[in-house]
């Protein structure tokens, strides 16, 4: 893997300028945010240690053994009984060693805050691996990485009851996009595989929007980080890491934007010159191949803490090619999407110990395009979503479960808008095919160079059943308007 890390911290010379004093309009919570709500950080939380509610945090439960025979060995049922705990919404299960799966069955029910119903019990998506750091990179081979489940939100809630089941290792669910309906009790104990070890209950509070230092309503402030404002100066005060993230996007938009907007053709051509023009061919300078730049929500848009990731930023080479994913995360109102990136950003760096959010955009059914990872939309970000393909592409999620659920007709159309700009900055064509060099997966061995869609599912790379069926087979028309809007 070829790769660089740019350090966040120089750019703290971006002082200079301002922030703008109110709170963007696009980083407001949905319904299920409290007025009046801190909006501390927090670490992670063990229930027992926990004497008060701090949102924008998690709640790490230990499971225990729920079945009394343990003559055979390790217990083949773990979970929790029904209880009260402080308010969540995003649910998942994490263990200790990332190279071991959970074989069985992770269900939860829930409280909803206000009401008091109680939910069903709801299946967690257990086969979560394969959304990773690339082997043998710094960040996929960090002892404090864990294992776990895919996040599932479940909306503000006060009460959870959970329950895993061992199963036995058979082939994997990806290999039919059914459910698994038959008796468990017909499963012997000799066939039933052990459960990971450490397993934990991740109880996350996305929070509010993260604040900026200083007091909006003083009217002063200023952009020194880790500092109180100069008065008179009309902004308020950030942090080095909020400077950072911010200032990667600095040549697309203003300092502090909540959203980088979109352009018209003849602008994002003029953008690509600027941004690219050294690295670009007299053809390619006559007649760019490039859709023109959809809006994207950033970071500050939708209220990312920049405390919570690692400061540094780790780029790859160029963008070949583009992984779809949905995120399995069930569903949801596009007026809670912040809250739910939050959430699923929370968990793959504080329950999962990720450097960051793993992918690089996130979309919501409204059709909303999110930045995901930091370090630039415009530029190679190296995520964690395709364990093995990380290097030279970029990861796109869209918010929800298709397996058996089409994918709105936003929601794609956003895929190809993104697709068509991103992929049309170094080149590539939305249509055609592109080589990239496995870094490692259970489809194709470390080194091989393997022939893929420029847009490609994520089981194009590992076999998973990730975009989910209905989402994949949307891909086609992806591709064929995402070549439109580059003029192809």
């Amino acid at each position: 893997m070829r790769g660089f890390l740019a350090s966040s911290i120089g750019v703290t010379c971006a002082a200079a300028l301002v922030l703008p004093l109110a709170p963007p309009a696009v980083a407001a919570p949905g319904a299920e945010a409290a007025a009046g709500r801190g909006t501390a950080a927090g670490p992670v939380v063990r229930r027992a240690d926990a004497e008060a509610y701090v949102p924008g945090s998690t709640q790490s439960l230990p499971l225990a053994p729920l079945t009394r025979d343990r003559a055979a060995g390790a217990p083949a049922e773990q979970g929790l009984s029904r209880r009260d705990v402080d308010h969540f919404s995003l649910v998942g299960v994490v263990w200790d060693d990332p190279a071991t799966e959970l074989h069985g069955r992770v269900q939860v029910r829930t409280r909803a805050v206000g009401t008091g119903t109680w939910s069903g019990w709801q299946d967690v998506e257990t086969h979560n691996s394969e959304h990773a750091a690339d082997p043998d990179t710094p960040e996929g081979a960090s002892p404090s990485v864990r294992g776990g489940t895919a996040p599932l939100w479940v909306g503000e809630s006060d009460g959870v009851e959970v329950r895993v089941t061992a199963q036995p290792a058979e082939p994997r669910p990806e290999e039919s996009e059914s459910e698994p309906n038959g008796d468990d009790s017909a499963v012997t104990a000799a066939a039933i595989t052990p459960l990971p070890d450490g397993l934990h209950l991740e109880l996350v509070d996305p929070g509010d929007p993260a604040p900026v230092q200083g007091d909006p309503g003083s009217g002063t402030g200023g952009l020194n980080p880790g500092t109180s404002g100069a008065a008179g100066t009309g902004g308020i005060a950030v942090s080095a890491d909020a400077l950072a993230a911010s200032a990667a996007n600095a040549e697309l938009t203003s300092l502090g934007a909540a959203e980088i907007p979109e352009l018209g053709r003849i602008e994002t051509e003029r953008e690509l010159l600027a941004l690219r023009g050294s690295e670009l061919t007299q053809e390619q300078r006559a007649k760019p191949y490039i859709g023109p730049r959809p809006r994207i929500v950033t970071r500050r848009g939708w209220g990312a803490n920049e405390s919570w990731r690692e400061r540094r930023f780790a780029y790859t080479k160029k963008v070949k090619a583009a992984f779809v994913h949905h995120t399995a995360t069930g569903s949801y109102w596009c007026k809670q999407s912040p809250s739910l990136i939050r959430g699923i950003y929370r968990y793959h760096v504080k329950s999962m110990r990720w450097r960051d959010i793993g992918y690089n955009f996130v979309i919501d059914r409204c059709g909303r395009i999110y930045e995901g990872r930091a370090g630039g939309v415009a530029k190679p970000v190296m995520g964690a979503h395709t364990l093995g393909f990380n290097s030279n592409s970029m990861g796109i999620a869209v918010l929800g479960n298709y397996g058996t659920r089409k994918p709105t007709v936003r929601a794609v159309k956003a895929i190809a808008r993104l697709t068509a700009w991103k992929l049309g900055l170094y080149g590539a064509n939305p249509r055609g095919k592109t080589y990239l060099r496995s870094g490692g997966g259970n489809l194709y061995r470390k080194g091989k160079n393997v022939r893929l869609n420029v847009i490609s599912g994520h089981r194009d790379g590992y076999s998973t059943s990730c975009p989910g069926w209905q989402l994949y087979r949307k891909l086609g028309s992806a591709r064929s308007s995402a070549a439109r809007y580059q003029g192809r």
